[in-house]
Parts: structure tokens; C-alpha cells; sequence
């Protein structure tokens, strides 16, 4: 079973590829999207903050005040759904209800009076620059999940960083304390995509330094 789950796993990220082309009949439901959701936030983030936050756009006339957003990429409205994903600057905020879940859990109470007044005041005092990058990476780490998600139940994806962060703010009424990160697109592809073109490993990995003898 094991091996199979390994084998399973290694096939998925291999025959993920980002889709650019999606049939349109297809839809996908709120109980599936959900699921798939699910699965993303098991995601590791900093502090376990937790600070991705989600706008799942799967009506046609919100995809049409959308796609110009992103650029008329025809994926926005042609796509069973596109997930808007944002950080939150002030996830820490929610750091009481996360560290109260991990006691029920099985955290050590005397772990998480002590760690979490620590960690509070580390959040409080970022800088605003720190705090965007912060949200940045973890965004980026629960987009990945949240792809890989997808694929596992037989859907496909695609990334999308190009589309004006100023205009999703203010047609989606964003606050301030949350930055676009990116918007992902999830179907059926209407036609297979580009094989993966690489780098080989040893153009973009060196081992203990940058400079190579």
C-alpha cells in the first residue's frame, strides 16, 4: 500500500501541468471544492498562522468582472472555478484560536502559554515589509498544496501571478491587512498542455555554497 501511495504521489507530480485551455460544461461542486480546500490548508505556514485566505469564484457573472482583472485570460471564465488567494498581514490575530485548537489536540497547555505571548509580540512589532513576505510564502506554499489537490482528484490548474492586484482590491472590497498572492484556475482541460521543459538539477542547485570549484 505504501509503495503504491509512493508511486501514486511521484506520478501526480510529474503529470501536473499549469492549463491554460478548460472546457467550459464542466463544473465542479461546493462539497468537492471544499474538499479540495480542505486538503490545501493542511499546508505548513509560519508560526502555523495559517494566514491564506480564499475568495472561490465560481459564478459566471462574478468570472466576468474577473477576467478583465486578470488580464482577459480566458482560463478566468472558461474554468470551473478560480480561487483568489490572499495572505493575511494580521493572521496573528486568530493565534489564540489555533494555539486553543492545538491544547485540544494534544499541545501541552504549559507549551502554549508560553510560546504563544512570545510569538505575539514577535507578529505585533514586523515590519510591513516582512509582514507582505511573510503572507507571500506562505500563499504560496498553500497554492502548491492546493494544485496538487486538485490533480490528486483528477482536475486540473493554473497559476496565475498577472493580473492588477489594484483592481481585485477594490471590485472585491479587499481590505487593507490582506494582499492578493495569486489567483489559480481549476477544471478540465479542454487540450493537454506543454510538456514540462526544465532546468537540469545541476544548473539551479549547488551544495554548501554558491561558488562551485
Amino acid at each position: 500500500m505504501t509503495q503504491d501511495i509512493q508511486a501514486d504521489f511521484f506520478n501526480l507530480i510529474r503529470e501536473r501541468q499549469s492549463i491554460r485551455s478548460y472546457d467550459p460544461r464542466v463544473t465542479i461542486s461546493e462539497k468537492e471544492l471544499r474538499a479540495i480546500l480542505e486538503d490545501a490548508v493542511l499546508a505548513p505556514s509560519s508560526s502555523n498562522l495559517q494566514p491564506w485566505r480564499f475568495i472561490v469564484v465560481n459564478d459566471p457573472a462574478v468570472k466576468e468582472k474577473l477576467m478583465p482583472i486578470a488580464n482577459n485570460q480566458q482560463q478566468v471564465v472558461d474554468s470551473a472555478a478560480t480561487i483568489i488567494v490572499l495572505g493575511d498581514k494580521e493572521a496573528y490575530k486568530r493565534a489564540d484560536e489555533i494555539y486553543d485548537r492545538s491544547v485540544e489536540l494534544g499541545m501541552p497547555q504549559a507549551s502554549r502559554d508560553a510560546y504563544v505571548p512570545r510569538m505575539l509580540e514577535y507578529y505585533r512589532t514586523m515590519s510591513e515589509e516582512t509582514a507582505r513576505s511573510t503572507a507571500q510564502i506562505d500563499g504560496g506554499l498553500v497554492s502548491m498544496q492546493l494544485m496538487l489537490a486538485a490533480k490528486a482528484r483528477g482536475y486540473d490548474s493554473v497559476p496565475m501571478g498577472g493580473f492588477s492586484h489594484e483592481r481585485l482590491i477594490e471590485e472585491f472590497k479587499i481590505p487593507s491587512h490582506l494582499i492578493p498572492v495569486m489567483l489559480i484556475s481549476i477544471g478540465k482541460a479542454a487540450k493537454p498542455g506543454l510538456p514540462k521543459s526544465r532546468l537540469p538539477l545541476d544548473r539551479v542547485t549547488y551544495w554548501n555554497s554558491l561558488t562551485q570549484e
